[in-house]
C-alpha cells in the first residue's frame, strides 16, 4: 500500500447507521440508552498506570461493581508510588503487569491488550471512575468494524463526586475555545466565541467522514482513550499504538491510532451514556502545563506519519510486544 494515511481518512465515510440500526432492532435497545446486555463474551479493560495512587483505589471499587464483569487488566508503567500493589490486592484485577521501566502509556496499552482474552479491548485510563452499567454498555454494541467512544466528566482533586457524570463536561461534546490564539491542533484562529457542540452539530459524528473536520476537530482528534472499546483483531491489524509518542511526550497516540482504524475502514460510533469521572490529581495545573510543553512534538511526529502510508506490521507488532511482555513482571 503507498497511500498515505492522510490520503485514506479522505477516502473513508463515517457513516455507522446500519450498525446502530441492526442494534436496535435486535435487541429492542435504543443505542444511547443505558441498561443493555451483552449477548457476546465480555471485553477485556486495559488500565495503564503511572503514579495513580491517589485514584486507582476508587477506579477498581468502580469496576468491581459492574452489572458485566469485564477481564481486568493493570499495566504498571514503572510506578514509584503504591500503584502496583493497590492493583496487586485488588480483588477485581485479572493480571497485573509491571514494565521494567517507565515507557510512556502507549507501550502500556500495548502490552495490556496483547494480555488480553476477549474480543473486545476497553481501554481505560487510571483516573476514570465509571457507572456499573458503564463496561456492559459498550460490550453490548461492540461490533467488529466500529471504534466506540466514551466521555468523561472532569473533577478536581478533592472535589465530592456529583451523582451522575455529565456527558456536557467533555470538550467533544460542549466546546468553548479560546478567542485570538491558535488553537492547538489545527492551528486556527478565532476571531470571536462560538457556541460548539461537536457531537450535535456532526450528527454524532456522521460528518466527520471523509476527512473533514469542525473547527479543531476531525474524527480521528475524537478518538480519545480515557475511556474506549476496540475490536481487538483491528487493533493488531494496524500495530497498536505508536511507541515513540511515550518517548516523545505526552499527547496524540491516540489520534494516531484512531486514524489508523479509521484508515482500515472501521467507522467511530460515540456512546453518550458511556461516561465517567476523570479524577484530576493534586498537581493537576502543573501536570497539566509540563503535558503541553511536550504536545508540539507529539503533534509534529503525527503530521508526518499522516504522509507516509500506515505501518503493515501486525505480526510484527504482535512479536515484538510479546517479546517486551517477557521481560515485564506477571501478577495473575
Amino acid at each position: 500500500m503507498t497511500e498515505s494515511l492522510r490520503a485514506l481518512l479522505l477516502r473513508q465515510d463515517n457513516d455507522y447507521r446500519p450498525i446502530t440500526s441492526r442494534f436496535e432492532a435486535e435487541n429492542r435497545h435504543r443505542w444511547h440508552e443505558a441498561g443493555a446486555t451483552p449477548t457476546r463474551p465480555c471485553a477485556s479493560v486495559v488500565i495503564p498506570a503511572y503514579n495513580v495512587a491517589y485514584c486507582l483505589p476508587a477506579v477498581l471499587d468502580a469496576l468491581s461493581v459492574q452489572t458485566h464483569t469485564p477481564e481486568i487488566i493493570v499495566v504498571d508503567d514503572g510506578s514509584t508510588d503504591g500503584t502496583a500493589d493497590i492493583a496487586r490486592r485488588h480483588t477485581c484485577v485479572d493480571q497485573v503487569i509491571r514494565l521494567p521501566e517507565h515507557r510512556g502509556a502507549a507501550t502500556a496499552r500495548n502490552v495490556g491488550a496483547v494480555a488480553a482474552s476477549q474480543n473486545t479491548v476497553v481501554f481505560m485510563d487510571a483516573d476514570m471512575v465509571i457507572p456499573p452499567y458503564v463496561i456492559a454498555d459498550l460490550a453490548a454494541r461492540a461490533d467488529d468494524a466500529a471504534v466506540l467512544l466514551g466521555f468523561r466528566h472532569n473533577v478536581a482533586h478533592g472535589t465530592p463526586l456529583p451523582d451522575t457524570p455529565d456527558i456536557y463536561e467533555d470538550h467533544r461534546v460542549r466546546w468553548r475555545p479560546p478567542v485570538g490564539t491558535p488553537l492547538l491542533y489545527s492551528g486556527i484562529v478565532l476571531d470571536e466565541p462560538i457556541d460548539g457542540w461537536p457531537l450535535e452539530h456532526t450528527r454524532d459524528l456522521i460528518d466527520l467522514g471523509y476527512g473533514r473536520t469542525y473547527y479543531d476537530w476531525d474524527l480521528p482528534r475524537m478518538v480519545v482513550t480515557a475511556l474506549l472499546a476496540v475490536p481487538r483483531h483491528a487493533f493488531f491489524e494496524v500495530g497498536g499504538f505508536d511507541p515513540e509518542f511515550g518517548r516523545l511526550g505526552w499527547g496524540m497516540e491516540d489520534t494516531h491510532l484512531g486514524a489508523k482504524l479509521i484508515a482500515a475502514g472501521l467507522v467511530v460510533i460515540p456512546v453518550r451514556q458511556a461516561a465517567g469521572f476523570h479524577l484530576d490529581p493534586p498537581d493537576a495545573a502543573a501536570l497539566w502545563q509540563s503535558k503541553l510543553a511536550s504536545w508540539p512534538a507529539t503533534l509534529r511526529y503525527y503530521r508526518s506519519l499522516l504522509e507516509a502510508p500506515p505501518p503493515q506490521r501486525s505480526a510484527l507488532f504482535t512479536a515484538e510486544t510479546l517479546r517486551f511482555l517477557s521481560r515485564c513482571e506477571v501478577n495473575r
